[in-house]
């Protein structure tokens, strides 16, 4: 297959020309047009490598589409997937919640139907965009790593990220923005908050360091990637470092994000969060860790929609010296490396044909077409 007249999105320049595919690989591109009457004509649109989406929670909200309930996992994870690949995603890291903030949460009930549809399904090639696990391991509970040791050997599992989100730390420092997040969450009344908060606190202190140090040396001797998650100092940075890191999640201050990009960890930030001008917590802005350029990864986290908006207004952004190809590398070959899959994130010659037709509408981006191994998923 032949893709003409297109805008190639290369790792260091734009290039206006065609695309080869065969056996589901690039074959060559070129700067110059095909002749052949049968290549198909991308009518000018940005050609880019496919999406690779290190972070979404975007499968949960098939699974529990309204509170209390339950959708059958096939027709959530086919619904889960068709959204994928129609934003550009076409490597998928879904995350799955060990370890509950809350006893009871509906992710916790969930978990192991989440793990099982991504697994069979990805098993049974029914999936169009590729499917992995991201394991989000909440520390401050006494279940997790249990729970930890019983997935992390199950297929697919590509990231593991060690998250304490305990009242007066890294993402809720500010214990006044806790209580105004879980309140509204859970519908607390102040005398439950108050216990609920407490309950926390001590939860963080009696299991988060133990399990941080026993699932990073587990990550270490099966070599999966490891990311740290809401680090807010250069104290955090360096233990996240000492545990054998590669990605640094949402750092929640401009000092953590500094640290974690001088000490070689990837630093990704929420997409939502370049679209929406700001975090929805009060941490740093996206945009400005853009600016100061020492941001490397986007991920949609919540919306999947956000990741190809959010690389192409970064290099529209005048206030940061990323073009479109540094842009585009933040949701392809940065991800990618992360995760050591050397066989995708790029256009280039052998690598896999996943590939993204995108076209301009006004100042809006579209997906118009979505190729995973040379096939057309979109």
């Amino acid at each position: 297959m032949i893709i003409n007249n297109v805008k190639l999105v290369l790792a260091d320049q734009i290039v206006e020309g065609s695309l080869e595919i065969n056996d589901g690989v690039i074959r060559s591109f070129a700067d110059t047009p095909s002749q052949l009457p049968q290549a198909l004509n991308g009518e000018g649109g940005w050609l880019l490598p496919g999406l690779i989406e290190l972070h979404t929670d975007n499968l949960d909200k098939f699974f529990t589409p309204r509170p209390n309930v339950d959708w059958p996992a096939h027709s959530a994870m086919s619904s889960h997937d068709a959204l994928m690949v129609a934003n550009g995603i076409t490597t998928v890291l879904d995350a799955v919640a060990i370890g509950d903030v809350r006893d009871g949460g509906h992710r916790l009930e969930n978990l192991q139907k989440m793990i099982d549809a991504v697994i069979h399904s990805q098993r049974a090639g029914v999936n169009r965009a590729e499917h992995r696990l991201h394991l989000r391991c909440e520390l401050p509970n006494e279940s997790t790593l249990s729970l930890f040791e019983q997935l992390m050997d199950k297929p697919g599992v590509s990231l593991v990220s060690l998250m304490d989100h305990s009242p007066g730390q890294r993402q809720f420092a500010s214990r006044e923005k806790y209580r105004e997040y879980y309140q509204g969450k859970y519908h607390l009344n102040d005398q439950q908050m108050s216990e609920y908060e407490e309950q926390q606190i001590g939860l963080s202190a009696r299991w988060a360091t133990p399990n941080r140090e026993a699932i990073a040396a587990h990550c270490r001797v099966r070599k999966i990637s490891l990311a740290s998650h809401d680090d807010a100092t250069a104290e955090h940075v360096a233990e996240s470092c000492a545990l054998g890191s590669a990605i640094a999640e949402f750092p929640t201050t401009e000092d953590a994000a500094r640290a974690s990009h001088r000490q070689g960890l990837q630093v990704l930030m929420g997409a939502p969060n370049i679209v929406r001008g700001g975090s929805h917590s009060g941490n740093v802005a996206a945009h400005h860790l853009a600016a100061l350029g020492v941001l490397d990864i986007l991920s949609s986290d919540y919306y999947p929609a956000s990741l190809l908006d959010a690389a192409f207004r970064i290099a529209a952004d005048e206030r940061n010296g990323y073009g479109l190809p540094q842009a585009v590398q933040m949701i392809t070959s940065n991800p990618a490396k992360a995760l050591d899959l050397h066989d995708r994130g790029s256009i280039a010659e052998g690598l896999r044909a996943d590939l993204v037709l995108a076209r301009p509408h006004g100042e809006h981006i579209y997906v118009q077409n979505v190729w995973r191994q040379g096939k057309q998923v979109f």
